[in-house]
């Protein structure tokens, strides 16, 4: 059992927010346990006796409330203070990115390393104070793991930007996408799909396309590929199999019990689309089967529909790219439900296997109550990025997004039934500009690794039945948000060779510090009218 004493202001804390909290292992793998808030403590029933960690949405200050981790922690009679874990936690990941990107002995980040220095003391003074006062411990805890943050975001940013200064003479290119659902299909939703992206992204949900067994209607999808071969616009299309609910056709669920007849269908279905439409650029072949797993699936199972599906995918359609989709990359399901796959796991087995395919899909969508969608800061998804760059293959993250505001949107998936201030904050409250702010950090931090090719917005605008709440670049009636500008505007400078505004500050932590410290970054034009040019 591993408790923790949780305090609020230097004083004991009356009851903790537990929403997406889990305990995880070695290597950041999410374990069983039960979790209990009781007052000022959390107390953490696990099964297994080794050390393990705390993940849980934390309050920590300038606007920012986003998960958050301890280290692994062995059991002990006495509660670990949380804030103080909390901390120790961030140092820890601070010390570990700064020699990944080798900055201790960089000249121009001596005034980050200074700063850090001065995190690093605040950590030790309240380790100290910890022994004889618990509660001042965890205010001097919190302030400075407030710092820790901030500075966290400003040292993903200055690395971001010091690669971009030393590439300066080859301008890299990233590939801008969204996702278009099949029904949303009117002239100024193509319209906007054309003008403002290199590649649409096409959903093949096969509960649509085969609501009966044997019966298949492609009308909707042979539009939508007529429309991008007229246009000789790329097409990623897929996932060609995902364990999703609103992909399954009912009918398949009754082959649960016999692989061998689930396997036949998944590849008979695959085989009618990829012969279809042979002019897609990308193949999104397997998305989150190691995430959802409603047939009880085997790990070799798993792995066996991975490799075949991948394996017939090259072989008719080898001049495609196939992808193998990353869906829920933090890995929280696991917690809950062990018939699953970690997701770093399943992408080094995949690599390791040696399965045919040419590209990896992370998705870092956030601002909903749900695993895989609750807010994590700069600093982790920069590691989160750095960690599929040892398998050798390209990324494309396929589905990125926030929310451009708070409360609950009736128009999405759920039917308005997720908040996305449940979810968490970064910066503040969810508004239009910081939406187009966090669009512009995530670039920063993706120009800087060769290997992400491209990043696919997750919904184009708030039409009906998009995923996350408030997430389109467009409002419902296809007005221009801050975001989309801020888009379109970097995507025409990297046409022209160059680099987007903000990309690559010209003083070390200058322009990147002075945006994440003080929450601004975007500055490009109002939101307009439907289909005004930028």
């Amino acid at each position: 059992m591993l408790r923790f004493k949780v305090y609020r202001d230097g004083k004991p804390a009356d009851g903790t927010d537990l929403s997406g909290a889990y305990l995880f292992g070695q290597d950041g793998i999410p374990i069983r346990a039960d979790i209990v808030s009781s007052r000022d403590q959390i107390t953490c029933m696990k099964r297994v006796g080794a050390a393990c960690g705390l993940s849980l949405l934390w309050d920590a200050g300038d606007g920012k409330r986003c998960l958050l981790g301890t280290t692994r922690l062995p059991e002990r009679s006495e509660p670990y203070n949380l804030n103080l874990e909390l901390l120790r936690a961030q140092i820890m990941l601070l010390y570990q990115k700064r020699e990944d990107w080798a900055l201790f002995d960089l000249p121009e980040a001596d005034d980050l390393n200074e700063e850090f220095a001065g995190v690093r003391q605040a950590f030790v003074r309240a380790m100290v104070v910890n022994v004889s006062d618990p509660g001042a411990a965890a205010a001097m805890a919190d302030e400075a793991l407030r710092s820790a943050l901030s500075f966290g975001e400003r040292l993903a940013l200055f690395h971001s930007d010091i690669v971009m200064r030393q590439h300066d003479s080859a301008m890299r290119r990233l590939y801008f996408g969204s996702r278009a659902l099949l029904e949303h299909d009117s002239p100024a939703v193509v319209k906007r799909l054309r003008d403002g992206f290199d590649f649409v992204l096409l959903p093949i949900p096969w509960r649509s396309i085969e609501p009966k067994e044997g019966s298949r209607d492609f009308g909707r999808l042979d539009a939508w590929m007529n429309w991008a071969n007229r246009e000789k616009h790329d097409i990623h299309g897929g996932p060609l199999l995902s364990f999703e609910p609103e992909f399954l056709p009912e009918w398949l669920y009754g082959y649960e019990n016999d692989f061998d007849d689930l396997r036949d269908h998944v590849f008979g279905h695959i085989q009618h689309i990829v012969k279809r439409y042979a002019d897609v650029n990308v193949w999104h072949v397997i998305s989150g089967l190691e995430a959802i797993n409603p047939f009880n699936l085997s790990f070799d199972q798993i792995m066996e529909l991975t490799r075949t599906c991948c394996q017939l995918v090259k072989t008719l359609a080898p001049d495609s790219t196939a992808l193998i989709d990353v869906a829920m990359p933090w890995g929280e399901y696991y917690a809950r439900n062990q018939r699953t796959i970690p997701p770093m796991l399943y992408a080094d087995m995949t690599y390791q296997s040696n399965i045919k395919f040419d590209a990896f899909g992370v998705r870092i969508n956030m601002g909903m109550p749900a695993d895989g969608h609750y807010v994590r800061d700069v600093l982790r998804i920069s590691a989160l990025l750095d960690e599929f760059h040892p398998h050798g293959k390209d990324v494309y993250v396929t589905a990125a997004g926030v929310p451009s505001q708070n409360g609950r949107d009736p128009a999405d998936s759920t039917g308005g039934h997720k908040n996305p201030s449940h979810a968490g904050s970064w910066r503040g409250p969810w508004s239009p500009k910081l939406q187009a702010t966090w669009l512009q950090t995530l670039v920063r931090l993706s120009m800087s690794k060769p290997y992400v090719k491209g990043i696919c917005w997750l919904d184009v605008a708030d039409l009906p039945g998009h995923d996350l709440p408030h997430g389109g670049l467009c409002a419902a009636d296809l007005r221009s948000k801050p975001a989309w500008k801020e888009m379109r505007a970097m995507r025409q400078a990297m046409i022209a060779g160059q680099k987007p505004a903000g990309v690559g500050s010209e003083t070390p932590g200058g322009e990147a510090a002075a945006e994440a410290k003080a929450g601004q970054g975007f500055t490009g034009p109002k939101p307009g009218l439907p289909g005004e040019e930028a």
